[in-house]
């Protein structure tokens, strides 16, 4: 339980910075911020191990989390945008 608890967290912290730091207007809720900032993660580390930058079973780093994050939030504005 702890360990869930831990990524949501992680998430919220990695969602908010994704959210600061990329300029536009990401009107978003507290629950899709936390699925950015998990989502940015486990794209970060599969990236990562695709390119041999972290081993199998090895977590992303806040940085490239952080771009993983703000990489869907250009995903999330382009779909958003056309509907």
């Amino acid at each position: 339980m702890l360990s869930f608890i831990g990524t949501v967290i992680v998430g919220f912290v990695v969602g908010l910075i994704a959210r600061a730091v990329k300029p536009g207007n990401d009107k978003m809720g507290l629950i899709m911020t936390i699925i950015l900032g998990i989502a940015g993660s486990l794209i970060a580390g599969y990236v990562g191990r695709a390119l041999g930058w972290y081993q199998p079973g090895q977590a992303a780093g806040w940085v490239a989390s952080v771009i993983g994050a703000m990489v869907l939030l250009v995903v999330y504005g382009l779909v958003r945008r056309r509907s």
